[in-house]
């Protein structure tokens, strides 16, 4: 597993990331800095098309597919949160959270976007149903919501991310990408997502996380990861509410005493090799109801390239 470092002279060129729980906690100062940030051209709806016509963009990536999460079970912004998910919450008028991370997709050329939903996700899927339809993604460009389902094999709702991921497999694996990008559609930042694909092509790594270099140990919303001087994950340690978790790989005990490995924080944004992910979710974790605190640290402890 390869770590995408995003800090000092960043291959990414992010102007700012802000988890939601931060901007729901922020002073005025913080909203002051968001407002100053200039919005993606493409953070729009089809009341508001783009300056620039969708064909004057480079190609698009054909081989790359987005998975956007918008919603989860439990959130620390209610009442915002009482009748619509944490991606659905508006900000800037007619937009909403999960704009930023779709029109982080289409600026970086990436027309294949699947938005899972589930919990209070009534507001949400009409907002992107509405706000994307018809909007010129290319060939067979789109934004797909996929809410959750119950079925004669699968009785129950989602249980977690990758238990979402793994249940929406047959419509994930519809085209023919190369790698999924997994993302949290509830974040506020501005990222390049080509320079992560880039970075994760010639580092030839099965997941490529990225991260940012301060670590920041009193949110148990980020996990910290150790990576040596070629950037690969040895050990990811998960925060969570209750006790943290230590989820060694073979290079743990060396990276332990080792002053030449560096602690990074995740941004909870992963690509992963499409036959990685079936391989993941199907075979070797086929249990895991989430991916960012249960898959990805399995695959380092196997030796997967991350």
């Amino acid at each position: 597993m390869v770590a995408l470092q995003l800090s000092g002279p960043a291959p990414v060129n992010l102007q700012a990331k802000f988890s939601i729980l931060e901007l729901a906690h922020s002073s005025r100062k913080h909203l002051t800095t968001l407002s100053s940030l200039s919005l993606p051209s493409l953070f729009i709806s089809n009341s508001q098309q783009p300056r620039h016509p969708i064909s004057s963009f480079p190609p698009v990536n054909q081989s790359v597919a987005a998975i956007v999460f918008g919603d989860g079970s439990e959130s620390r912004l209610y009442p915002l949160t009482k009748r619509r998910s944490e991606g659905a919450i508006p900000i800037g008028a007619k937009y909403r959270i999960v704009d930023a991370v779709i029109s982080n997709c289409i600026n970086s050329n990436i027309n294949k976007i699947y938005a899972l939903t589930q919990y209070n996700s009534t507001s949400l899927n009409s907002h992107l149903s509405r706000a994307y339809t018809g909007l010129g993604l290319g060939k067979d460009g789109f934004v797909e919501v996929i809410a959750a389902y119950q079925s004669l094999e699968d009785q129950g709702w989602f249980q977690g991310t990758a238990d979402a991921i793994r249940r929406c497999l047959w419509v994930l694996e519809e085209y023919q990408v190369s790698e999924f990008l997994v993302l949290r559609g509830h974040h506020l930042y501005r990222m390049d997502y080509q320079k992560l694909v880039d970075a994760h092509r010639r580092s030839q790594a099965d997941i490529t996380i990225a991260a940012l270099n301060s670590t920041r140990d009193q949110d148990p919303g980020f996990g910290t990861l150790k990576v040596n001087s070629l950037n690969e994950v040895a050990e990811f340690h998960v925060k969570s509410e209750r006790e943290p978790m230590i989820v060694p790989s073979v290079q743990s005990a060396q990276a332990s005493n080792d002053n030449s490995y560096r602690k990074l924080s995740s941004m909870g944004i992963y690509l992963v090799n499409r036959d990685v992910m079936t391989k993941l979710l199907n075979e070797y974790f086929p249990q895991a109801n989430e991916f960012g605190t249960e898959v990805v640290p399995g695959a380092i402890s196997t030796g997967m390239k991350v």
